[in-house]
């Protein structure tokens, strides 16, 4: 078959994959691997990790290796012929992913290995990776009669296809409202690199003026700076309504329907594996034990910080009463204010603070960053097969001169991209008979592109993402794991898999690393003190806001799981209400609509799960607080958090691998220093 898709190519040839070879090489990969998983069955009467194990994570690389590039694409490149393409994979993969669960020769050879003397003979990953093979078998339902095992499998089908339905529609969504303004006075307040993004725009339609769109760097500038509140409130209520009933599209590409399908099927598919419901059963391969476990921590924290966020928000009111002649504040006023609010407290512009941070001082001095922290080198290489010519491509060498990885960069929001930021497995680490198969990783945001003859420059939090993804990154490529099951972030509990990438972020504050990635975007002048110090000073600026506003998200996401009740529908609306009533200082009107857009719930990995962010918040700042004792570029703490964690993957407990780091359990109190709330 003549498909570049099973070119055994050290990277992906993306400019040679066309829609018609996605659907091909997948279903060829898929009989390959049964045939070797057959195989390895048939041929066998005592089972090993040589003529087991290795097999099949051979041919599962293989498959997951033509499987990166084409979910990459569809996320970055996104068109109707590659949807469809990718659409007809997801039910081929998800039954291919049931059926191996529920193979009941496979589950009965990997017992027959797990009870043998050879299995204490097999490294700690190895043992690990059989050890969450016999759980996922359970958790796929192997021990289910034939029956209920069927509606096991129809049950995975349609949640992968609904996941990826609701992705769609939030990127339909997203594309299809734009507002096309030609006169200048309309934006009046936006900074300049705003208005030559939003001319740059209107160019690349073909349009006079200005374009403003959904597309967060755009609609990120309308609600912090534009100050017409008309104009706001229309950009808040179309970004809101997405995908949803209400707003400007109202029915168009509505997930509703798609949210209860979901909410159902995964309490089903709960309580046929025995569990009460999906928050239990999500819990099955993360580090907390049970649901109370999670509802006590996320109130607990709802608790300590719900005062100041209520101070916060009184402030905040008064200052829009006081210097803004808004005697009411609505939510699109909340981000407009704010920074007027912080301009008058603490006299900080972001858009002055931006000046400092051009891409091509940030990029350089994040890698400067990792360098002294790691002893890590990264280089550029140009020679790649690319997806968009605004993708980068690097290398990454351990003071050693060990190749230990790869990762492609793609920074820039685009039409038909999908939204926010993150990280993905391209190749993951493991040995083989050649030798070592190096990691790659792609890295992905979204943020403001360059203009004309300027470099793209990145807000604050845009570099603090940058440094989170990047963290993402590392605990991919870093791994001295050579079993692809638990190498890298594979195997990792989920409400661990944060703890790297929020963990750099703190050198997003510190004045030394500072200095290696800032400089004025025109002079190169470096970060004034006198900023520095206002950056410091305005840091906690409305943390507690922040703070249970993340609450909410977590204790929605984790309650619609944990209480969802069949006779009673899904309950999303009134859980919201609920939780907001619980933890939230800001009401947001009745049309909105965000739960239709939370695409990390409905559409990724955080089902019952968003509460992972916050809990690993709390590793991330006791793991920084190390750093802030011995230094935050100390040669030696750098090591030890490099070789206790990023390098270890997912061979041994989260908490095991934090305390071998920290020499104790994770306590809460660096989490609340850092945001300036005390208990």
């Amino acid at each position: 078959m003549n498909n570049t898709l099973l070119e055994n190519t050290r990277l992906p040839q993306f400019s040679k994959i066309s829609p018609e070879h996605i659907e091909p090489a997948i279903t060829h990969l898929l009989e390959e691997a049964r045939a070797v998983v057959a195989s390895c069955l048939a041929s066998q009467t005592s089972y090993t990790w040589e003529n087991l194990i290795a097999p099949i994570e051979a041919i599962e690389d293989r498959l997951n290796r033509a499987w990166s590039p084409v979910s990459h694409l569809n996320a970055v490149m996104n068109n109707d012929a590659l949807r469809q393409a990718y659409n007809a994979c997801l039910p081929k993969l998800s039954e291919y992913s049931t059926e191996m669960g529920q193979n009941a020769a496979l589950f009965k050879a990997y017992c027959g290995l797990a009870e043998s003397a050879e299995f204490n003979q097999l490294a700690k990953a190895q043992q690990r990776i059989i050890n969450n093979g016999l759980r996922d078998f359970t958790l796929s339902g192997i021990d289910l009669p034939p029956a209920q095992q069927q509606r096991y499998k129809e049950i995975s089908l349609e949640l992968s296809a609904l996941a990826s339905k609701f992705e769609e529609n939030v990127l339909d969504a997203t594309n299809a409202w734009s507002k096309h303004l030609t006169h200048q006075e309309a934006l009046a307040g936006l900074p300049d690199s705003a208005l030559q993004q939003a001319k740059q725009a209107a160019e690349q339609k073909g349009l006079e003026g200005w374009l403003i769109s959904l597309q967060f760097p755009s609609y990120s500038a309308v609600m912090t700076y534009a100050d017409d509140r008309n104009l706001r409130a229309e950009h808040y209520t179309a970004f809101a309504t997405r995908a949803s009933d209400q707003g400007p599209q109202a029915g168009q590409w509505d997930n509703t329907e798609l949210m209860a399908k979901i909410l159902a099927l995964r309490h089903e598919k709960s309580v046929l594996l025995g569990y009460a419901n999906y928050a239990e059963l999500s819990l099955a391969a993360k580090m907390a034990h049970q649901p109370a476990d999670v509802i006590n921590f996320l109130e607990d924290l709802a608790k300590k910080s719900r005062h100041q966020a209520q101070q916060d928000y009184a402030e905040l009111t008064a200052f829009a009463q006081q210097h803004c002649h808004i005697a009411a504040l609505e939510v699109w006023d909340i981000a407009y204010v704010s920074e007027k609010m912080r301009l008058h407290l603490y006299d900080l512009s972001q858009e002055i603070v931006k000046a400092y941070f051009p891409i091509t001082r940030v990029l350089p001095g994040l890698f400067a960053v990792v360098e002294k922290l790691y002893g890590l080198i990264i280089t550029e290489e140009t020679e790649f097969d690319s997806w968009h010519p605004e993708a980068r491509f690097f290398a990454i060498h351990d003071k050693h001169q060990h190749l230990r990885g790869h990762f492609f960069i793609d920074l820039y929001a685009r039409q038909d991209k999908r939204g926010g930021a993150w990280m993905d497995d391209c190749v993951g680490r493991r040995k083989t008979i050649d030798g070592i198969q190096t990691p790659v990783a792609y890295l992905v945001c979204n943020f403001t592109p360059p203009t004309g003859t300027e470099p793209a420059l990145l807000t604050h939090d845009e570099v603090t993402t940058l440094f989170h993804e990047f963290g993402h990154g590392l605990h991919h490529l870093m791994t001295q794991v050579d079993y692809l099951g638990v190498s890298g972030i594979n195997g990792v509990e989920w409400d661990a898999v944060e703890l790297p990438s929020q963990f750099m972020e703190n050198w997003c504050w510190e004045k030394e690393a500072l200095a290696l990635l800032s400089g004025h975007y025109q002079t190169g002048e470096a970060l004034p003190d006198e900023l520095f110090a206002k950056m410091l000073a305005a840091k906690n600026f409305q943390a507690g806001m922040l703070m249970v506003r993340q609450l909410e998200f977590s204790l929605f996401d984790f309650k619609i799981h944990l209480d969802y009740d069949p006779a009673k529908g899904d309950g999303i609306a009134e859980i919201l209400a609920q939780v907001r009533q619980q933890v939230s200082v800001v009401q947001p009107p009745k049309f909105n609509r965000f739960a239709h857009s939370f695409s990390h719930i409905f559409a990724g990995g955080y089902a019952a799960g968003y509460y992972s962010y916050k809990w690993a918040e709390v590793l991330s700042s006791d793991a920084f607080s190390l750093f802030e004792e011995k230094g935050i570029f100390d040669p030696d703490t750098g090591h030890e958090f490099l070789s206790h964690i990023l390098e270890q993957g997912g061979s041994d407990t989260a908490m095991n691998l934090f305390i071998n780091f920290r020499g104790r359990e994770p306590a809460i109190d660096a989490l609340l220093r850092h945001n300036g709330i005390t208990a």
